[in-house]
């Protein structure tokens, strides 16, 4: 299947979200809405313990060191790779591909346009076909849940997205971090489900990093999110819960959507992918009810919803 928005301008490229749009075209108010188009934890790691300097002080060496050694634990980054905390994953996807002389780079889809988009904004030709002096992997893919074998990252410049894997650990590629030419991409705005944030992490071959590190200059993330995230990233116990809830409320999103007639196609416990008859009509029936989903310019069956809040269940089964 081709994905369409490979060769879509920057201005039209479709992601989840969107909500004013939504509210204007269905009515209501923002907070009225249940926004299930993104794939991020309804449930957010916890926000306390902010300082006032985390907010008037410029970033110091110590707290970003606090954030790297953090991560590097909590992602069992090998020894000999190199981590770069970032304000958000997107901020990196756009600037990576100038790690490289423009060439091929293989995007196999549908994926995440943005990496696409990104490629092309510097000149690279995406292919979904070998060869290609580069190579970008979704891990798990956005939106089918597709995890890749480390067999299909044999470019010499590569890039691991794994902006959804913290809730499969044991499916990481991270321990190929410390390989030549190779970056693993992590987000905090999914599974720790703090998008606004803006927190995002490249880590691999130290060479590529340290490029990465000097266009970003000496203070790129806030005091809030470097001390927000080293905090959560020690917290092991609340990732362990949260992995075994949306496990449960993926099972328990299926057998609520294939009643109604849908086919599970994949995803992850973060996000579900259906095929419908017709998607548009799908989510024009959940927007009746204040409910956002996902659907795509490339295909008219699909149809992605993120996990509900605790308290909107019987409102989504309702709508549906």
């Amino acid at each position: 299947m081709a994905d369409s928005s490979e060769n879509t301008p920057k201005s039209q490229r479709d992601h989840g979200g969107g909500l004013d749009a939504a509210v204007t075209l269905f009515g209501g108010n923002r907070a009225g809405w249940m926004d299930l188009s993104t794939g991020i934890n309804p449930e957010p790691y916890p926000i306390a313990g902010l300082k006032t300097d985390d907010w008037t002080a410029l970033p110091d060496s110590q707290s970003q060191a606090e954030l790297a050694d953090a991560a590097r634990a909590f992602w069992q980054v090998p020894e000999g790779a190199a981590i770069l905390p970032a304000p958000g994953a997107s901020a990196l996807i756009a600037a990576l591909p100038a790690l490289a002389p423009a060439a091929r780079v293989k995007i196999t889809p549908p994926t995440y346009n943005e990496h696409a988009a990104g490629f092309q904004a510097h000149g690279w030709q995406v292919t979904p076909t070998s060869p290609a002096e580069a190579r970008v992997l979704v891990h798990p893919n956005n939106p089918d849940g597709r995890y890749w074998h480390e067999s299909e990252t044999n470019a010499r410049f590569c890039v691991i997205d794994e902006s959804f894997c913290d809730i499969s650990p044991d499916r990481s590629l991270i321990h190929l971090a410390e390989r030549p030419g190779t970056l693993v991409l992590k987000s905090f705005g999914k599974f720790w489900g703090l998008a606004g944030l803006r927190l995002g992490f490249a880590i691999g071959d130290p060479a590529l990093i340290d490029r990465l590190s000097s266009w970003q200059g000496p203070w790129a993330v806030s005091g809030p999110a470097l001390r927000i995230g080293a905090r959560a990233l020690r917290d092991f116990d609340w990732a362990d819960a949260t992995r075994s809830r949306l496990t449960q409320d993926a099972a328990r999103m299926d057998k609520m959507v294939l009643a109604k007639g849908a086919t599970l196609v994949g995803g992850t416990p973060l996000f579900r992918l259906y095929e419908v008859e017709d998607a548009k009509v799908w989510q024009d029936r959940l927007a009746r009810a204040h409910i956002w989903s996902r659907i795509f310019p490339y295909s008219k069956t699909f149809l992605r919803l993120g996990m509900p809040p605790a308290d909107g269940w019987d409102r989504l089964e309702a709508a549906l």
